[in-house]
């Protein structure tokens, strides 16, 4: 599973603020767990605010301890966002030139339940990346047994790929699904990856409220489910304030490390090479 929360824009003004919080603190460990938490927790009783809390905190409390191996940082360079030079973040205003505040963080964690155990699950935020999008992509374990790949060994796809489940949050809210499929016509079995898409403006136009405007409006009917609550946030502060010393007591020797317009530092991409995975860079697309 990977979780992908991107931004384009830089530190807009707020660098005193950025200084001391980072991207780990501003998004990771709060944002990014809480669409964790939803889409992993088992199906609570209600859709009372605290029957939901119950099943997120469940999932929380069933992440180990992340190895500082586990978790990489980055800070954007100079560089080029839809056309445009921008600076890098140590040349933002009121930003400390020698800064080591990380404006990218990317984790690997797992959860010890039985639905997700052995699952790797990697999770990345980042400022002046080359795309906004906020995505869950949920890759399925291929079968044991790959019959079909054993019957295609020529043809317009040589190797089946996994099916992919993928919801995106943001821009383009949407739902994907991608899967085999046999391509008609041909004498051999070819299997090629197609895609079942859902798009929300399409079927239902596009929202004018934004997810402020949804919190603002849920704060005055006195509904909390989407609120965080003092269990969760001590867990996942528990989680994460380990890594935020770790990096604390040594400031990282190469930064920065990644060119603004681009999809993060190199460390990021072999963090997930270890495991034998990659990120899924295309991020908003159909398959």
């Amino acid at each position: 599973m990977q979780i992908t929360a991107a931004e384009t824009l830089g530190v807009e003004g707020r660098g005193p603020f950025y200084e001391k919080a980072g991207a780990l603190r501003d998004v990771v460990q709060n944002h990014v767990m809480e669409l964790l938490s939803f889409v992993t927790m088992e199906p609570p009783s209600s859709f009372d605010a605290e029957a939901v809390r119950r099943e997120k905190v469940k999932v929380w409390k069933a992440i180990p301890n992340i190895p500082i191996l586990n978790a990489v940082r980055g800070q954007y360079g100079p560089g080029m966002i839809d056309g445009k030079k921008v600076v890098g973040y140590r040349e933002e205003d009121r930003v400390n030139p020698e800064s080591g505040t990380e404006t990218f963080a990317a984790v690997r964690l797992g959860i010890e339940n039985w639905r997700w155990a052995g699952v790797p699950i990697y999770l990345r935020a980042g400022k002046r990346l080359k795309k906004r999008a906020t995505e869950i992509s949920i890759q399925f374990k291929q079968p044991p047994l790959l019959i079909f790949n054993r019957m295609q060994s020529s043809g317009p796809c040589q190797e089946i790929q996994p099916n992919l489940l993928t919801i995106r949050i943001q821009p383009d809210e949407g739902i994907a699904l991608r899967f085999g499929a046999k391509v008609p016509g041909t004498s051999s079995m070819a299997v090629c990856p197609v895609n079942m898409d859902f798009d929300y403006s399409a079927a239902f136009g596009t929202s004018r409220a934004n997810g402020y405007e949804r919190l603002l409006l849920d704060a005055m009917l006195g509904d909390q489910t989407l609120f965080s609550h003092r269990d969760g946030v001590e867990i996942n502060w528990a989680l994460y304030t380990p890594i935020l010393e770790a990096w604390a007591a040594k400031n990282p020797e190469v930064f920065p490390n990644y060119f603004a317009g681009s999809w993060g530092p190199d460390c990021s991409n072999r963090l997930l090479e270890r495991g034998g995975h990659q990120w899924r860079n295309n991020l908003g697309a159909k398959s």
